[in-house]
């Protein structure tokens, strides 16, 4: 990569839109699900099975899910997805409101 390319691709990255949102983990196996929010949809599934790879995931019961029936058996789902809202008080309140939500209605934990 030249150096012109890698600056484009850098202005790219700088620029790209972050979604918030609230995802759900399940594992097919059991039927357990844990909910989350995050201020970037893209990138959480990366992070929530590095921790679970490496074996520190804050999660003991997802951890333990895990260490039992292995990465395959997890479905990532995104449960809702807010794009438009820049200011941070609000986009918080709106992610504890919706991961409140989706777990009294799935039944689920709290990532």
């Amino acid at each position: 990569m030249n150096r012109d390319d890698r600056k484009a691709a850098v202005a790219a990255f700088k620029e790209r839109k972050v979604v918030a949102g609230v995802y759900a983990l399940t594992c097919q196996p059991t039927g357990a699900v844990w909910i989350g929010e995050t201020a970037n949809l893209e990138g959480i599934l990366n992070r929530q099975m590095f921790s679970l790879r490496i074996g520190s995931h804050p999660v003991a019961t997802l951890q333990g899910a895990y260490r039992a029936h292995g990465e395959a058996a997890f479905a990532f789902e995104v449960l809702e997805s807010l794009e438009d809202e820049e200011i941070p008080a609000i986009r918080a309140k709106w992610l504890r409101d919706r991961v409140a939500h989706w777990r009294a209605e799935r039944g689920a934990a709290v990532v």
